[in-house]
This record gives C-alpha cells, sequence and structure tokens, in this order.
C-alpha cells in the first residue's frame, strides 16, 4: 500500500524539504547573503536615502527610502524575502542601485518576523506599508501615480497578496493603484510550507493557508505581473510560478513568465542592481508617464 501524501506526490518531510529549502541546492548559499549585505552597504554610501522611516506603530513596521533625482519620479517598492521570519530591510538596500540610474525611487520595507508574529500580521503590515507609500511618496519627490510593487521568495508572496487588497473599501485608496508587479521566486500556495522543517516558525493552519495563498484568492486585476525564478531553481519552486501565471491570466490579467538561465533562487535578484537587466527595463517600461497600451504579454 503506498503511504498517504502529505501534499501533492510528496509523502514526506524530507521530500518537501528538498523542493523547498533552496539554501540545500548550493554549496555556499552564505555567499549571496555576504553579497547582498556588502552591495547593500555601498548603496547606502552612495545613494540619497532614509532609514527607517515608520509607517506603523511597532518598532518593525519602517521603510527605507531612496529617492531618485528627478521630482514625480516613479517608485518601486521592495519586500524582501526569508521565508518570513528572516533578514532585514537594511540587507536589500542594493536593489536600488540599478533602478536609482533610472530615475526610479526605491522603497525597502521593514517588517516584524516569524515566530513573533505571524503571517496575517505580516501581510496586514505589508500592505500598511503601500498605503503609506501612496500616501506620502509624494512628499519625498515620488509620483503615487506611477508606483510597482515586488518582492522576492516570501517578499513575492507578500508582494502578490497586495494585489488581491481591497484597496479602496479598507484603505480609502484607488482600487488598483499598482503599475505594475515584479514577483520574483514566489510562493503562491502555502499548503506545502505546513508539512515543512519551516513549520515551527510559521505556524501554518487551514485559516492562515487560506487567507494567504494568493494562487486562491485571485480576482480581475489591471495591474501587468513580471513572474520570474532562477532557472537553476526546484521544479515545486517553477511551478508555483507558472501555476500563478495560468490563474492570474485566466482571471483576465496581464503576465509575463520570465526565466533566468544559469540563475539560483538567491541571485535571482542580482538584476535589481543592474539597470540594463530585463527587471529594470521591464519596470521601466511599465513605470513611464503614460501607462502602456494594454496587450497580451508572453505565456510560460
Amino acid at each position: 500500500m503506498k503511504p498517504p501524501m502529505l501534499y501533492r506526490q510528496f509523502a514526506s518531510q524530507a521530500e518537501i524539504d528538498a523542493e523547498y529549502n533552496p539554501a540545500a541546492r548550493l554549496s555556499d548559499p552564505g555567499a549571496y547573503q555576504r553579497h547582498y549585505v556588502e552591495q547593500s552597504r555601498l548603496a547606502r554610501e552612495r545613494l540619497p536615502g532614509l532609514q527607517g522611516v515608520p509607517f506603523g506603530p511597532t518598532l518593525a513596521e519602517t521603510l527605507d527610502i531612496f529617492p531618485a533625482a528627478p521630482s514625480d519620479a516613479p517608485v518601486f517598492v521592495f519586500i524582501h524575502g526569508g521565508y518570513w521570519r528572516a533578514f532585514l530591510a537594511g540587507d536589500f538596500s542594493c536593489v536600488a542601485l540599478g533602478l536609482h540610474a533610472l530615475g526610479i525611487t526605491t522603497v525597502v520595507v521593514n517588517y516584524a518576523l516569524a515566530p513573533w508574529v505571524g503571517i496575517d500580521e505580516i501581510t496586514r503590515q505589508t500592505r500598511a506599508a503601500l498605503a503609506w507609500v501612496l500616501r506620502n511618496i509624494e512628499r519625498h519627490g515620488g509620483d503615487p501615480a506611477r508606483v510597482a510593487v515586488g518582492g522576492h521568495s516570501a517578499g513575492a508572496h507578500l508582494a502578490a497578496m497586495a494585489l488581491q487588497t481591497r484597496w479602496s473599501d479598507d484603505y480609502g485608496l484607488p482600487e488598483d493603484p499598482f503599475r505594475a508587479a515584479v514577483l520574483v521566486s514566489g510562493l503562491y500556495d502555502l499548503e506545502p510550507l505546513r508539512h515543512s522543517y519551516l513549520q515551527p516558525q510559521i505556524q501554518l493552519d487551514d485559516g492562515v493557508i487560506r487567507r494567504n495563498s494568493p494562487l486562491f484568492s485571485i480576482r480581475a486585476c489591471p495591474t501587468p505581473v513580471l513572474l520570474t525564478w532562477g532557472g537553476e531553481e526546484s521544479a515545486e519552486f517553477v511551478r508555483q510560478s507558472t501555476t500563478f501565471h495560468s490563474a492570474w491570466t485566466d482571471a483576465g490579467n496581464l503576465s509575463l513568465c520570465a526565466p533566468q538561465p544559469g540563475a539560483n533562487h538567491y541571485s535571482a535578484i542580482i538584476g535589481f542592481e543592474q539597470s540594463a537587466s530585463a527587471m529594470c527595463e521591464w519596470l521601466e517600461s511599465q513605470l513611464g508617464p503614460q501607462r502602456p497600451a494594454d496587450r497580451s504579454l508572453e505565456a510560460c
């Protein structure tokens, strides 16, 4: 008799961990963390910026702003990853490097981490940060009508949750306030993580999974999405993105898939440091003075 499946075709935690622990696939995963910390230090030295701007009542609810030179600059809000339980906004100041050269203001969001808070609260904090940006970025030279959102790994999950938010009903903001979204190596169905090594820290249950899995609450939304991931990532990380792409486009929405050959889970966001990268160029095209004409984007 076959053992019962924990999730899809996976019968054991070890099988799920092999798919969802990207560090286990690399000989020195810490090299990427060291890279981002060093590049972030350089970004804070070279670029004008404000660190630790509060957007909420707790000490963790802050954001870092790297204003671009022109007034009324377009804005990109980046949400860092770390499986909701690691890293700080300051570890990823580096994402401003490529965008600043293109005249795009970058905001990097900080949030409280698991297990001190759960994913419901992290999602709430992220939405509060985005509402703050939409209401206040004009005071820092940004154009609130040209704001894009994005993130990496768990940050891509939080950015996807932002696209499901009832911005008009819950925040009194335009219903679809974002010009574009860049989702890098994201997690859109949280169910498999309940059976993984992460569960003791992130404490998923049926309600948390239902409320916080973007794949299962997709609505019609005019925001075009760039879905990208490293070509060397696990089959499950690829499936998370391609399944979200299918569901997003099935709802009549726009999505572009852009796997990155040779990249892994950690290196997939290095493109934000390079103004000529595909991610930066796509963002620049979406954040121009005029909204790009609606058109079908490439399928995966």
